[in-house]
């Protein structure tokens, strides 16, 4: 058996996923933002969260609009992730920086990715303060994704999409790897019913 070492209280949980949050300002400007603090949280309502810190532009968006989206961009979209999640919605135009288009979401008063393979539109269900962070929790009203990156049995094809994990402590970002095993069936070896 190995031996563990402490490294304290961290949040080190592998990978995390990588999420451009959509929303719009006061003026109804598009503004995105990075984030790798959020999940689902819910399957029934479909919900999702994120956590933001209180001093950025997309919190207040968030508060002021009481929605959101969260897009899932690939790997061939890593430099513009990673950019968004660097500067500020008050100082630059992270669209008009990166070359990415603004969507309107149908459901929610949000905007999308247009390049981005998989949307979700979350209107905003609870709210919960939680140090550093605020934890929005979104119902997924609708989710979008491209035709290109649907397979043939109709569900999302994830290894010709190629999603981006954040690698916490090691600040890296890395492609989802192929399948090792079925969910809810790889395990059944133990059962002893």
């Amino acid at each position: 058996m190995a031996n563990k070492r402490s490294l304290g209280a961290r949040t080190l949980l592998y990978p995390a996923p990588v999420l451009v949050v959509g929303t719009y300002d006061a003026d109804d400007n598009p503004d995105m933002m990075t984030v790798a603090w959020g999940g689902v949280c819910c399957s029934k309502p479909p919900c999702v969260a994120v956590s933001i810190r209180a001093g950025r532009l997309s919190h207040a968006n968030i508060m002021l609009h009481q929605a959101f989206t969260v897009n899932l961009p690939a790997v061939d979209h890593v430099a513009e992730a990673d950019f968004v999640g660097t500067v500020s919605g008050r100082d630059v135009d992270k669209f008009a920086a990166t070359g990415l288009t603004a969507v309107r979401a149908e459901h929610v008063h949000a905007p999308y990715v247009a390049e981005f393979p998989v949307v979700l539109e979350c209107k905003v269900v609870h709210i919960a303060e939680l140090g550093a962070h605020t934890m929005f929790v979104g119902e997924v009203l609708d989710t979008k994704v491209d035709e290109e990156a649907l397979g043939p049995d109709g569900k999302v094809d994830i290894d010709g999409v190629g999603f981006l994990a954040y690698i916490t402590g090691e600040e890296s970002y890395r492609a989802l790897g192929p399948s090792v095993g079925g969910a809810f069936s790889v395990g059944k070896r133990f059962k002893t019913d």
